[in-house]
C-alpha cells in the first residue's frame, strides 16, 4: 500500500505512519528515536500527537533547493521506483505546497556540521543493561 502511494507521489495516510511509528517504538528498547520525514504538515502532527502522546524534545528542518534535492536523491541509489526525474518533481511540488520549509542553502558539511553541534548538547542517556550510550 505505502509504494502505490509512493509510485503516485501521495502522502501515505497519517493513521498508517503513526501505527507504523507506534509499532517501532513498542518493539524499541531506545526511549529516544529520529523521525525522518514526518510529520509533514499540521494534521500529521496532530495525529502523531494525540497517538502517542509524546511531544518532541527538538525538532531539525531542513530546506534546499530543488535541483540539490534532486541530486541528492537521484545520487542516493536506493532503488525505490520513485527515484526518478518525473515522480521527483511531483514529491517536491507536494512537499512544498504542504510543509512551510525554513531557507537553509549550506553545503552538507556545514549543516552536518550544526547538526552535530545540536545534538552534541543534549543530555547523554544510558540504558540500564546497555554499553551503548543514546544521545538525544
Amino acid at each position: 500500500m505505502i509504494q502505490s502511494f509512493t509510485k503516485e507521489v501521495k502522502i501515505v495516510p497519517y493513521e498508517v505512519t503513526v501505527k507504523l511509528l507506534q509499532q517501532a517504538r513498542q518493539h524499541s528498547y531506545n526511549k529516544r528515536f529520529i523521525i525522518d520525514g514526518f510529520p509533514r504538515n499540521e494534521e500529521n502532527r496532530t495525529a502523531f500527537d494525540t497517538i502517542m502522546k509524546i511531544e518532541p524534545g527538538f525538532v531539525l528542518f531542513f530546506d534546499c533547493p530543488e535541483e540539490e534535492l534532486t541530486k541528492s536523491t537521484l545520487n542516493r541509489n536506493q532503488g525505490r521506483v520513485d527515484d526518478n526525474i518525473d515522480i521527483l518533481s511531483k514529491r517536491h511540488k507536494a512537499y512544498f505546497e504542504t510543509t512551510l520549509p525554513i531557507d537553509d542553502q549550506r553545503s552538507t558539511d556545514k549543516v552536518f556540521e550544526d547538526v552535530k553541534s545540536v545534538f552534541s548538547k543534549l543530555k547523554p542517556v544510558t540504558r540500564v543493561g546497555s554499553p551503548f550510550q543514546l544521545v538525544g
